[in-house]
Formats: structure tokens, C-alpha cells, sequence
């Protein structure tokens, strides 16, 4: 069974999900669109990206899409969420190193910065990659696993 595939934006990267949402669909990907469902100027990335996380953190084999202006935004509101490992990815290098070696869960894409073509390499890089599961990577996700539950609890 594929995963789940959550994916919301804001204004400024509405379109971009507009175009990634149909692109996975093609392609048979279970996608729930987490808004913005219109565009809409004065929205508000961490509406969005939580309600993105919020999804992927209950779910081990969801996988989430953000998008706002510059990634950064909602890639921070993203890694609020207990359980979450959101990363930026402005090209496909780093969204594929983003899931060899970090494990992540959800993708944060640049909409001012990417179009569409460039978008979809990224996304499909990113969803074709499996976690190496190397012994230092491992550890190095433990310890952010210990720092997380130090800090939000166990």
C-alpha cells in the first residue's frame, strides 16, 4: 500500500500545490489536500503546516508536502509537531540526502523560488527515497528523538 501523501500551502505557494496535487494523483498517490482549498492573499503558513504535521506525526507512513514563500516558515511550524522531521528541499540532492540520511517525513518546498518542473523532480525524488537505515545516521536520529522527547515529553 502506498502512503498517504498530506500537502498544504499558503498564498504563496498555492499554486504549486495545486500543480503537485495533480501531478501525484496521476501518478495513483493517495493525497489529502490539508488547504489552502482556494487561494486566498492573506492566509497564513502555520495553519497549514500544522495541520499537515498534526496528520503525518499520527500516521508512520504519511508522508507531508509544505509549501509557503521561502520553505522556511512552515518548515519551522512543521518541527513543532512532536514526531515530525521536516527539511527543505530546493533540489533533488537535498530532498533525497533530506530522506537517506535524515528520515524525513516532511518535505518543505520554496514556492516563490521553484516552478512547476522543478517541483515535480524534487517531490518524486524525494517519495522514490528510502532511509539508508546507516548505523551513524540512526544514532544521530536517536539523539534528536531524545532531545524531542526531553523537551515535549515522552
Amino acid at each position: 500500500m502506498k502512503p498517504t501523501i498530506y500537502i498544504g500551502a499558503d498564498h504563496a505557494g498555492w499554486k504549486l500545490k495545486e500543480a503537485l496535487e495533480e501531478h501525484l494523483k496521476t501518478n495513483k498517490l493517495h493525497v489529502v489536500d490539508m488547504g489552502n482549498e482556494n487561494l486566498v492573499n492573506d492566509d497564513d503558513y502555520p495553519d497549514f503546516g500544522y495541520a499537515v504535521a498534526k496528520r503525518v506525526a499520527t500516521d508512520e507512513h504519511a508522508h507531508g508536502i509544505v509549501i509557503c514563500g521561502n520553505a522556511q516558515g512552515i518548515c519551522i511550524v512543521a518541527n513543532k509537531v512532536k514526531g515530525v522531521r521536516a527539511a527543505t528541499g530546493f533540489n533533488a540532492d537535498v530532498a533525497k540526502s533530506a530522506r537517506e540520511d535524515d528520515n524525513s517525513n516532511i518535505l518543505c518546498l520554496p514556492g516563490r523560488h521553484l516552478d512547476v518542473k522543478e517541483a515535480i523532480k524534487i517531490v518524486d525524488t524525494w517519495l522514490s527515497t528510502e532511509f539508508s537505515g546507516a548505523e551513524r545516521h540512526v544514532r544521530r536520529l536517536k539523539k534528536v528523538s531524545d532531545i524531542e522527547n526531553q523537551e515535549f515529553g515522552v
